[in-house]
């Protein structure tokens, strides 16, 4: 007591006098960004820090860091006489040691601008003292360990102990183990030494030593410490993140500067969004590894990623993408990828590039020509048009084979992507109605009263894509995408309280019928690559779109509960490829994502068929309605909305067909045309 005596003295005599009034500051908390889950995307500020009561935590956590780092903190006044007599001994004896306690590390941890602990001079180390001194007269024991645990730093951005057990591994600091306590306490001696990301053995090394420092000093058993020891050291996959979207997060950022404001990052605001991250993961890797396949194609054109030029100041020039996946029933947006690599650049594709569609435009066409009274088995002619314009002009679309088929139903017209069917019926619609079908759908990018229009030839962003196909997925009704749920300021005020909007745009009878030829256009149509990729347990229906010259490539498919739109181009337009078409370039990948996506979730019941909707025998070469005598083979299930359906088609009721009042056939199909139906049915 004496000696501790003597040597505060000295202490408060030899080192100069504090600037301020020494005391505990309040340390600086991150922002956290969570998934829809509560699990962690990301934290955002200068210091990666959550403040933590100590009283929450277990007795060997703060225990485990008096232990290692000063053994006697609950016996000085802030300095401790016999580590600084021994440091001094040790010193000038040639092998320099440190003497500092807790309270000194934390007196270097808060007042940086006062105690430069990168300084190697007594006079430093005589104010480190006297500041600890002094900060002890004004606080106690236990307030002072909870302000270390929370300033210390433990590496990698990671300060305070609650940070340090997210992001080491993946837990709050109150679920910490014994060993896991361990670890953690032995890094503030040297975060870039004993970082067991860094070097596992020499972490492994200095855990066990405060393990063995735990028992000696009464913190655990000694069977406790042996048990831990055998213990390998098991860190948290990806930094304790369930995903890193970095889209997301700059979106995120954005939020909270715009409704918490600037000090987001030290006041501890929490922003939850909609990210499901087993979605997001597997957007993010099948992206990725999609655009390099493309890459590796004979046919593709353009500079690869990783060539010299293939990054400038201005952007880009390797091949790029932007997906984005929506649940059909809320909006919420479940995984957005705006790019390549946010490195390379962090323009958000997703939101903010316009880009033409191409045929995955046709959906909506088709919806609105169904409602006009048009049936999946109006018979259209495919062949040569010449549609007079302006300044007397003609539009003479063509088909991306570069051949006529004579007729063909609209169901095969959608199925095959035929680009003069989707002009026709736009045509009936009046090309004038173009733009405002686009709103319908929720479109806001501008979209032209022109017949190209009714093929996509109007620049929108994938989110709008995303948005508007949630009409057909969701019977009808049409929901607004959105990214944000909840967001609260550093004192757990709510500032933002987010919920999805619905906009009835279909009946649930058109909406089913759309979705019917689009589940066929998946089967046997232009998007075989996406369906053949997911489960047959998963229905999905879906588009692709390619423009001219394979420039932009697309495809927007959906299940009941969830739709994913996908572009790939360049950011300066110009062709992938004579290859490329959004058959073969986006419905692999959309394919690939979703297969992960549904990998460990079930899967959704598929569409029922609601009321309005008629199913008719129709004649599967043709698709045209049987009528008369119905046949009791080479019958297929066409679907109408009530009241369009042919005067005497036979109608089919629960897989049965229902002859009509002066038909003479069979009242069912035969054993094989039934099972023709179910197997339609499951691979639809």
């Amino acid at each position: 007591m004496i000696n501790r005596l003597i040597l505060s003295a000295a202490i408060l005599i030899a080192a100069p006098a504090a600037a301020q009034e020494i005391t505990l500051r309040t340390p600086t908390q991150s922002a956290r960004v969570y998934a829809r889950d509560n699990t962690l995307i990301a934290e955002l500020g200068p210091q990666v820090r959550t403040v933590v009561a100590m009283r929450s935590l277990p007795r060997y956590v703060p225990m485990a860091f008096v232990a290692v780092e000063d053994r006697r903190f609950f016996e000085h006044a802030g300095v401790d006489p016999r580590a600084v007599a021994r440091a001094l001994r040790n010193t000038l004896g040639g092998d320099r040691e440190g003497a500092s306690t807790i309270t000194q590390q934390l007196i270097g941890a808060m007042y940086p601008e006062q105690v430069n602990r990168q300084e190697q001079t007594a006079e430093r180390k005589l104010r480190e003292m006297r500041l600890a001194l002094e900060l002890e007269q004004r606080h106690g024991k236990e307030r002072i360990l909870e302000s270390y645990l929370n300033w210390i730093y433990f590496g990698h951005g990671w300060y305070g102990i609650e940070a340090a057990a997210r992001h080491y591994f993946g837990k709050g600091a109150a679920q910490l183990s014994i060993e896991e306590a361990a670890m953690l306490a032995a890094l503030p001696k040297g975060p870039g030494v004993y970082s067991p990301k860094i070097s596992p053995a020499r972490a492994l090394e200095r855990r066990n030593l405060v393990l063995d420092l735990m028992a000696q000093n009464n913190v655990v058993t000694r069977a406790q410490a042996d048990a831990a020891k055998r213990t390998p050291i098991r860190l948290a996959p990806n930094h304790g993140y369930s995903a890193r979207p970095q889209w997301v997060i700059e979106q995120a950022r954005q939020f909270l500067a715009q409704h918490v404001g600037p000090q987001y990052g030290t006041t501890g605001a929490r922003i939850w969004t909609t990210i499901d991250p087993a979605a997001q993961n597997a957007a993010d890797s099948a992206l990725v590894r999609g655009l390099d396949r493309i890459e590796r194609e004979t046919w593709f054109r353009g500079p690869r990623k990783g060539a010299a030029g293939s990054v400038t100041a201005g952007g880009t020039t390797y091949l790029q993408g932007a997906m984005v996946t929506v649940d059909a029933r809320t909006g919420e947006i479940l995984a957005m990828v705006g790019g390549r690599n946010w490195e390379d650049s962090n323009f958000n594709r997703v939101t903010a590039a316009r880009r033409q569609p191409g045929s995955a435009f046709k959906p909506l066409v088709y919806a609105a020509a169904l409602e006009a009274g048009t049936t999946p088995a109006t018979v259209m002619q495919d062949t040569a048009l010449r549609i007079p314009l302006r300044g007397g002009q003609a539009y003479s679309p063509r088909n991306s084979d570069g051949r006529f088929r004579g007729p063909i139903t609209v169901r095969e017209g959608l199925v095959e992507s035929v680009n003069t069917v989707a002009v026709q019926l736009a045509q009936g619609l009046g090309f004038q109605a173009i733009p405002g079908v686009a709103q319908r759908f929720g479109i806001r990018s501008q979209v032209q009263p022109y017949p190209s229009s009714a093929i996509g030839a109007g620049a929108v962003a994938p989110i709008e894509m995303a948005g508007a196909y949630t009409a057909f997925a969701n019977g009808g009704m049409r929901v607004e995408p959105f990214l944000v749920r909840r967001a609260t300021d550093g004192v757990g005020k709510v500032v933002y309280d987010g919920r999805g909007r619905g906009v009835r745009t279909l009946t649930p009878a058109l909406a089913f019928v759309t979705t019917d030829i689009l589940r066929d256009a998946a089967v046997r149509g232009t998007g075989r690559e996406a369906r053949t990729r997911l489960p047959a347990r998963v229905p999905m229906a879906g588009k692709t779109g390619t423009t001219n010259d394979g420039t932009d490539a697309w495809y927007v498919g959906y299940t009941p509960e969830m739709v994913t739109a996908l572009w790939v181009g360049f950011d300066r337009p110009r062709s992938i490829g004579a290859g490329a078409f959004g058959g073969t370039v986006a419905a692999p990948i959309w394919g690939e994502m979703m297969r992960a996506t549904y990998a460990r979730r079930r899967a959704p019941a598929p569409w029922a068929v609601p009321a309005g909707v008629v199913a008719v025998a129709a004649d599967p070469a043709t698709g045209h309605p049987l009528t008369g005598a119905c046949p009791a083979t080479a019958a297929r299930r066409e679907y109408f909305l009530a009241g369009t359906e042919p005067a005497n088609a036979c109608r089919l009721d629960r897989g049965r067909v229902v002859a009509p009042a002066d038909s003479v056939a069979p009242d069912s199909l035969s054993p094989d045309t039934a099972a023709s139906h179910r197997d339609t049915e499951a691979q639809r």
